[in-house]
């Protein structure tokens, strides 16, 4: 395995991340950007070949020339279960996210959710994932949450979280077949049962998806870009007076995104902002 960092201006990190992301096929086993001071940003990226991060070091390079990555090689281990291991508990309004190893210390009153260390993401650390937890945890008190839809499940905890506060369903979607298996089996371990239903497709276009809706609570935690094409698609499947919980943007990002959804006449209902990451909550009319 191979890491391969840079750092640098924010935009110029954003460029560089999304052509690894966004690269059909990647050379990165996985990329993650986020602020390393007040005037910079970091890219980190894994690699399992010397091919795929010399490839990895190339796109960087060549998409935000100003930036200079530097690659290193990894010990043979299992880096991203590893960098998840022994991480505190993560509070998120009523909400506890925890391995295993740290759920029994949950404290009194809290809505626990078992997610252990792995591949998938969503934790709860990431300012993405955990800007999603404290808007369902403001719009459980105002409403029932419903029939929900969560687009780029991950780990499934989004709609674990959902269902143990009162969702009557949860259809999770996610294009990584790996994060499908673990979210299935974070769903048996937080006894959820056949409410969670955790679906290997891209984006909102699957029969089961469709057959479901309308959904009162639907989550995208993806990324900027696919939030805006996948706009027309969510605010179809939201019923009305509905809410769109969406993440994985960056606060620059805001503009676009907001631009995509309020075309459609939805209404910007609270921002979050945590770590350089920004949750948008949308409510659709009645």
């Amino acid at each position: 395995m191979y890491k391969i960092s840079a750092i640098g201006p924010q935009e110029a990190i954003q460029a560089a991340w999304d052509a690894l992301a966004w690269a059909d096929p990647t050379p990165a086993e996985a990329v993650d950007a986020k602020e390393e001071s007040r005037i910079s940003w970091r890219l980190d990226a894994y690699a399992e070949t010397q091919e795929s991060a010399a490839a990895c070091v190339s796109m960087i390079e060549d998409t935000s020339p100003g930036l200079s990555a530097r690659c290193e090689e990894l010990e043979d281990r299992d880096w991203v279960t590893m960098s998840l291991e022994g991480l505190p508990p993560v509070e998120a309004g009523a909400f506890v996210v925890a391995g295993s190893h740290a759920l029994t210390e949950n404290k009194p009153g809290k809505i626990g959710i078992l997610v252990e260390a792995g591949p998938a993401f969503g934790t709860g650390h990431h300012g993405t994932t955990l800007g999603c937890l404290l808007a369902l945890d403001k719009l459980r008190k105002s409403r029932p949450v419903g029939k929900v839809l969560d687009l780029g499940t991950g780990s499934g905890v989004l709609s674990i979280a959902a269902l143990k506060v009162g969702a009557t369903l949860a259809i999770g979607t996610d294009l990584d077949l790996d994060s499908i298996r673990v979210a299935q089996e974070n769903g048996r371990k937080n006894n959820v049962g056949r409410a969670f239903k955790a679906l290997h497709v891209t984006g909102a276009r699957s029969q089961l998806v469709q057959g479901q809706a309308p959904y009162e609570t639907v989550f995208a935690n993806i990324l900027a870009r696919p939030l805006v094409g996948l706009a027309p698609d969510i605010s179809r499947l939201t019923a009305p007076g509905g809410t769109i919980i969406l993440s994985g943007l960056l606060h620059h990002q805001e503009t676009q995104v907001r631009s995509a959804f309020t075309g459609r006449r939805m209404r910007l209902a609270q921002r979050i902002h945590h770590d350089g990451w920004s949750t948008l909550v949308f409510r659709k009319p009645v």
